[in-house]
């Protein structure tokens, strides 16, 4: 493993913010292998040194794991020289630990977003062959029928020729303006908005509600996130693609 500063070390495990990692440096509180360390930016290998703060080992935590209710009018990145991004959401904790969102949410969508810094875990969802299903709660404008349930099944084409993998629609409520359930296998550009209207209809509301294994959790309000439970990490790790169609 390579080696870190050791103020990373500290805020990856728990123990505040970079300035408060410092302060712990400075106070003389923190020991690498047995010695006092007052400057935050030396360097340690968590696979072989031992860190200590107040006689107290710190574990490394190289990975780590959140589940997001993304907010609209937030990026899905970690930088955009026009809007927010999601990555501003974080605590600056979590921001030291080199997160970044897994997969895109449009900016005037809202939902679940899974942020990491476990790149093959994000590499495994988000390759195409996988087909991890998506679920969206959608509200569209105009009516919702059994017509448009088959042609999402048999696969619409979009606006650009391309012929959209077949996708399941579960109407809620059909009307001047319909609320229904969609699950995609891919994630093109716009995907699902582009989806309905090749059937004429305008998504007015997007909600992605779950991917893959992981359900965004009905505690969440926008904008807060929480770390994955270990049970939620093991099944995303064992995930092999059963949406695969």
């Amino acid at each position: 493993m390579a080696s870190i500063r050791v103020d990373k070390w500290l805020t990856t495990a728990g123990y505040g913010t970079r300035s408060e990692a410092k302060k712990l440096c400075r106070a003389g509180r923190v020991r690498l292998n047995g010695e006092t360390v007052k400057d935050a930016a030396k360097h340690a290998d968590p696979a072989v040194d031992v860190l200590e703060v107040d006689g107290e080992l710190v574990p490394y935590e190289p990975l780590v794991y959140f589940m997001m209710y993304k907010p609209p009018g937030y990026v899905s990145s970690t930088e955009d020289p026009r809007d927010p991004v999601v990555i501003e959401l974080l605590d600056e904790e979590d921001i030291w630990r080199d997160v970044f969102p897994v997969g895109r949410l449009d900016k005037d969508a809202e939902g679940l977003l899974l942020l990491t810094n476990d790149g093959p875990l994000a590499h495994r969802l988000l390759a195409p062959k996988r087909h991890v299903p998506k679920r969206y709660f959608v509200r569209v404008r105009g009516a919702l029928g059994e017509g448009d349930a088959r042609a999402l099944a048999e696969g619409v084409v979009l606006d650009d020729g391309y012929k959209a993998m077949p996708a399941e629609l579960e109407i809620l409520r059909s009307g001047a303006e319909s609320e229904a359930i969609i699950q995609v296998y891919e994630g093109k550009y716009h995907q699902v908005k582009r989806m309905f209207a090749s059937l004429g209809k305008r998504v007015t509301f997007l909600k992605r509600i779950s991917m893959g294994p992981l359900s965004l959790d009905p505690a969440l309000k926008p904008g807060e996130y929480r770390r994955l439970t270990e049970g939620e990490i093991e099944a995303l790790r064992a995930y092999d693609g059963r949406g695969e169609r």
